[in-house]
C-alpha cells in the first residue's frame, strides 16, 4: 500500500489486488452458516497464515442508535452463537443491556476472507462464564477483577489494584460478580473472499423468521461484490 501524505492531507493509493483462487457460491457452502464458520475457522488456523483468528470486530449501539466498535476475542461457537467474555460494566456490555444487538467482523487478510455476523445478544450463564474464568492464568483472573473497563483511571491505579487483590485472593480467584460470556445468536451471516478487480465472492446466510434459535433454518444468497 502506498501513500500520499501532504501537511494537511494522508490519502491511500491504490489498494493492491486480491489474488485466490478460492472461490464460494450458495451450492457449495454448508447449509448452515454455524457448521460454515466452523469450517473456515478451522482453516484459520490450521493454515498457519493468519495471526489471530481469533481477533473479531464487535460494534454495538446505543438505543438512539449511536453506534461503537473495538477489537475483542472470539472465545467459543456453540449451536446458538458466538461466544465473547468481558467485563459487564464496560461500555459494550452497557450498550448491549440497552440494545441487545451485535455485529461481528472476522478478517483474515493473510488468506483474503472475512466473515461478518449480526444478531440479537443474550448473556451466558454463570456456570459457563465461570468455566471459562477458571481456564484463564491467574493473571487474567486477577486482572478481570482489578479493571474496572471503560471507567477513567489515573496512571497506576489498575496495578495498584492488582497488587491488593493480589494478597487477598493469591492463587484461587473467584469469579467476579460483573464479568462472564455475551452469544451473539446470529440472524445473518456474510461469507466474503476477495478476488481480483473488486469482483468478491459474497454468500449471505439470512435467518429464515420464525424459526427457533436452536434449530433455524436459513436462506442462503449471492450477493453483488
Amino acid at each position: 500500500m502506498d501513500l500520499q501524505i501532504d501537511p494537511d492531507h494522508l490519502k491511500v493509493l491504490p489498494h493492491h489486488q486480491y489474488i485466490t483462487p478460492d472461490a464460494i457460491a450458495p451450492s457449495t457452502v454448508a447449509p448452515s452458516p454455524i457448521d460454515q464458520f466452523r469450517t473456515w475457522f478451522r482453516e484459520a488456523v490450521e493454515g498457519g497464515k493468519v495471526q489471530e483468528p481469533e481477533a473479531m470486530s464487535l460494534s454495538t449501539s446505543t438505543p438512539e442508535g449511536i453506534p461503537s466498535s473495538r477489537m475483542v476475542l472470539f472465545k467459543e461457537l456453540d449451536h446458538r452463537g458466538f461466544v465473547f467474555f468481558t467485563n459487564y460494566t464496560s461500555r459494550k456490555s452497557q450498550e448491549i443491556l440497552a440494545n441487545p444487538h451485535a455485529a461481528l467482523v472476522f478478517y483474515w487478510r493473510e488468506v483474503h476472507r472475512s466473515v461478518r455476523v449480526v444478531g440479537r445478544v443474550e448473556k451466558f450463564s454463570q456456570e459457563e462464564s465461570a468455566e471459562y474464568f477458571h481456564s484463564r492464568p491467574v493473571g487474567s483472573q486477577l486482572g478481570a477483577w482489578a479493571s474496572k473497563q471503560s471507567s477513567v483511571v489515573k496512571d497506576g491505579e489498575v496495578h495498584e489494584r492488582l497488587k491488593r487483590l493480589e494478597q487477598k485472593f493469591g492463587q484461587d480467584v473467584p469469579l467476579p460478580e460483573f464479568w462472564g460470556g455475551w452469544r451473539v445468536v446470529p440472524n445473518e451471516v456474510e461469507f466474503w473472499i476477495g478476488k481480483p478487480s473488486r469482483l468478491h465472492d459474497r454468500v449471505r446466510y439470512l435467518r429464515v423468521p420464525a424459526s427457533t434459535d436452536d434449530n433455524p433454518e436459513w436462506k442462503i444468497e449471492r450477493l453483488a461484490p
